[in-house]
């Protein structure tokens, strides 16, 4: 391996993580997301203050942000490059040098780099995911269980010692990021996370819309 490789795809995921998409579409709404709710700059908290269709976009790009490197990291030099560039872009994530390494919890960086790895695995467990948020309203377990699972399914499949670190690494980053989340479903106060109730927001907002549309005509 060409360690100058390597080190470029790391320097480019972690600054690729820097990128925090709930600050952008929150700026966006002329608004602060550290400011609102938890004060995370993550997708679930935008989901709660600002709503489904900002919660997708942060969604998306914080996986894309990580998958990104991983990608890279994967055509250029192979697999252990894939998880190193994509665990910089958690680090990058959680650790911002341009927030003052005040970042969020690294869930959706994460998806991004089993999505890369294992794309269909990574696929079936974001649906199952997904299901299990849906009625149990707990985000930070769901997330916590997931990123568990993917870790251990890539850790199994993947016999590089150096990759399963690697691994490791990223699954122990997410879990410490949610350390206060744990502390808080130990003792029962942990927030919830109603899906049903977001997604029945949009529909509301396309009603009003659809009523504004015909008033105008």
């Amino acid at each position: 391996m060409e360690w100058w490789k390597l080190v470029i795809v790391c320097f480019v995921g972690y600054m690729l993580g820097n990128i925090n998409f709930a600050r952008i579409v929150s700026v966006a709404k002329k608004k602060d997301i550290t400011e609102m709710g938890s004060g995370n700059p993550g997708t679930m908290n935008v989901l709660r203050n600002l709503g489904a269709r900002w919660a997708a976009m942060t969604l998306i790009g914080d996986v894309l942000k990580s998958a990104i490197p991983s990608l890279i990291g994967l055509l250029w030099i192979g697999r252990t490059a894939l998880y190193a560039g994509g665990l910089s872009a958690v680090v990058g994530h959680i650790y911002p040098i341009i927030y003052k390494f005040k970042g969020g919890k690294g869930v959706a960086s994460a998806i991004g780099v089993f999505a890369v790895a294992y794309p269909l695995v990574m696929a079936i467990g974001f649906a199952g995911g997904f299901v299990f948020l849906y009625f149990s309203k707990y985000a930070s377990i769901t997330s916590l269980i997931l990123i568990t699972a993917m870790s251990i399914y890539a850790g199994y499949y993947e016999t590089d010692i150096a990759v399963r670190i690697i691994i490791f690494g990223i699954w122990l980053l997410v879990w410490v990021g949610h350390r206060g989340n744990i502390m808080r479903a130990i003792v029962g106060k942990e927030r919830k996370t109603d899906l049903a109730k977001a997604f029945s927001k949009i529909k509301t907002k396309e009603k009003k819309y659809k009523k504004t549309e015909k008033t105008e005509a």
